[in-house]
């Protein structure tokens, strides 16, 4: 292991207390461009989705906010949905409430243990927005982050984290400019602050070798994983969505899995010529490598040429369709590469459709957490 890896393990250890061992990997050497005990704090996290959202709003409570910690959690990722902080989408008084509660929300987390990302997570309408007017999109961002800063800047700069837009929906040459401008904006405001970021496209990794990192070195780059689609989104929550017909299939996906040949021969039967496509297409290409390496490889490179930090934020697979042995296989790996590479990672989500939390208990399911925190070793069928 090397020094730097050594020291984000030790310091992972310390802030965790966690009652889950972390199994130690060696990893590549860590750029030194962000300080070892922030990127610690961001190593092994949850996404919050759904807390900070008015009247909709569905905190966690704290007996569970506190059972995730003991387990080893050590950060949140709290979205903040981008209309109810821009003024051209919000009233002022929704704007000051959804402030108030954010603060509410940094205070208990801080007060917990947790390191805390703030997360500005547009919707359809700034996305609209975004890709049809550059300039008015750029203003409401900024609009948007000197609401946020003055929230932020209280706590410990080593504990809150500013991430200045999930998922941009725009080209990715317009995209660098935007965030070169709006990262120096921000960090005007919040001179101490790890800014994290990523690419286009859904921040896919195989985006990442097209985004250029910032000439500021204190950022984080921020990929998200689902990769296979047919696997981790099967029995997908719109009924129009091909993925909806697709149910079972076991990971990993290959040709000649029996699980993966009853998937199919359902397919054909029913008729559901769009999700056979789309499983045909996953089968070809997971047939020379079918693990978590293939689609992630590329945010790999991109570490090495620019050796920068990377989280793995979001990640998961949807309960509804999928089984749960294939589901608890895929996150034992996910982290694992993580944890191979010194990344950070953030499961998506925590109670909702692909949540952490065992909803016939209301904890964390004991089988998801151990593939998470790297009990559970990935393995194959």
């Amino acid at each position: 292991m090397t020094t730097s890896c050594r020291r984000l393990f030790l310091a992972a250890m310390l802030l965790s207390m966690s009652a889950l061992p972390v199994l130690a990997q060696t990893c590549v050497p860590l750029p030194q461009t962000v300080a070892p005990e922030r990127l610690a704090a961001l190593s092994r996290g949850f996404n919050a989705d759904g807390w900070i959202n008015g009247e909709k709003s569905a905190p966690p409570s704290r007996e569970l906010l506190q059972q995730l910690r003991k387990a080893g959690m050590s950060h949140v990722r709290l979205p903040v949905p981008a209309e109810r902080v821009m003024l051209r989408f919000a009233p002022a008084a929704e704007r000051d409430e959804t402030l108030r509660a954010l603060d509410k929300a940094l205070k208990q987390l801080i007060a917990l243990g947790y390191a805390v990302s703030v997360d500005l997570h547009p919707g359809e309408r700034f996305n609209r927005l975004h890709k049809d007017d550059a300039e008015a999109a750029l203003r409401e961002m900024q609009d948007a982050w000197s609401a946020l800063a003055p929230v932020i800047r209280p706590y410990p700069a080593g504990r809150v984290f500013a991430e200045l837009l999930n998922e941009p929906d725009v080209e990715a040459d317009r995209w660098q400019g935007e965030v070169e401008t709006l990262a120096a904006f921000v960090r005007n405001l919040l001179p101490a602050t790890t800014i994290i970021t990523g690419p286009v496209n859904w921040q896919r990794a195989d985006s990442l070798p097209q985004f250029r990192p910032l000439s500021d070195p204190n950022v984080v780059y921020a990929i998200h994983f689902y990769d296979p689609m047919v696997f981790t989104h099967q029995g997908h929550w719109d009924a129009q969505d091909p993925l909806h017909d697709i149910i079972d299939l076991p990971y990993p996906v290959s040709a000649g899995d029996p699980g993966v040949q009853a998937v199919r021969k359902d397919l054909e039967m029913r008729g559901a010529t769009k999700a056979l496509g789309m499983l045909d297409t996953a089968i070809a290409a997971a047939k020379d490598k079918p693990g978590v390496d293939q689609w992630l490889a590329p945010a790999v490179a991109w570490q090495q040429q620019f050796a920068r930090p990377i989280i793995v934020n979001e990640f998961g697979v949807l309960k509804a369709g999928a089984p749960r042995d294939s589901r608890v296989r895929w996150l034992a790996a996910v982290t694992a590469y993580a944890r191979a590479h010194c990344w950070g990672w953030a499961h998506w989500e925590l109670q909702q459709g692909f949540g952490v939390v065992d909803t016939s208990t209301g904890r964390p399911d004991p089988d998801v957490m151990r593939a998470l925190m790297g009990v559970t070793k990935p393995g194959r069928r």
